[in-house]
């Protein structure tokens, strides 16, 4: 079975942001009938009539119906698929983020809603051990999938191995090691792809081997382990002064 033509993306803040992304061709807006006077949705609602997109309000049963989620908030977008980018494209940016098994959807949105606040705006990911940007990962990241360039194709160790062709230190992310991320980031140049894994797996064996550093994120607690998207999001902040002046 093929992948359909369109979807459906849900929720108020992902709705905004595929209409400013202007990436997407948006065939149907779905509004809450119960909630006209919701000042967000009617934001939203007048966002819409400027694009000059269909509107339709109707039952939070349709709206269920549309997007499988309660988490819809009352707005349903009928849009292209995610517009994914050829990798190649993405090489020559200075910064560049790799996902590595990050198997969870909600991980893997809250991942890139962080890369857009830090910096990391082309991000590269494999066909298998990350989920497709689908609505789902589309609503955790509140959006920001829209305004980044995302690749997903190839293997995770294809992505590292032309990253280093062109140049970028590869960063992976592991609790066992010894050089800290603040340490790192005073040496770090500007051009490095920055590796972040799993929770039930973490970044491969052969990139911990590959890379030229493999950092940790010092921890004073008694649990001994982030999660996958939190410590992407120190991690990113932390070497988001990489390059730069002291």
């Amino acid at each position: 079975m093929g992948k359909s033509r369109w979807e459906y993306v849900y929720g108020i803040n992902p709705a905004f942001e595929v209409l400013r992304g202007g990436r997407r061709r948006i065939y149907n807006a779905y509004l809450n009938e119960a909630a006209r006077d919701n000042p967000r949705l009617k934001k939203l609602a007048k966002f819409i009539e400027s694009k000059q997109i269909e509107t339709e309000w109707v039952s939070k049963q349709r709206l269920f119906e549309l997007s499988e989620s309660k988490d819809h908030q009352g707005a349903v977008l009928k849009t292209d698929p995610y517009p994914y980018v050829a990798a190649a494209t993405l090489y020559d940016r200075d910064r560049l983020l790799l996902l590595d098994n990050t198997e969870d959807p909600h991980n893997t949105g809250a991942i890139i809603r962080c890369a857009d606040v830090f910096g990391y705006h082309a991000i590269l990911a494999p066909e298998k051990g990350v989920p497709e940007v689908y609505p789902s990962v589309v609503k955790v990241s509140a959006g920001a999938t829209e305004h980044l360039d995302i690749a997903r194709e190839g293997s995770a160790n294809d992505h590292m191995r032309k990253a280093k062709e062109t140049g970028h230190i590869v960063v992976a992310l592991d609790a066992a090691r010894s050089i800290e991320l603040d340490e790192l980031a005073k040496t770090l140049p500007a051009r490095h792809l920055l590796v972040i894994g799993g929770e039930a797996k973490a970044v491969s064996q052969f990139i911990l081997n590959s890379a030229e550093h493999v950092a940790r994120i010092p921890q004073f607690g008694k649990i001994n382990s982030l999660n996958a998207s939190v410590a992407a999001g120190i991690a990113m902040y932390a070497l988001s002064r990489a390059g730069k002046p002291a």
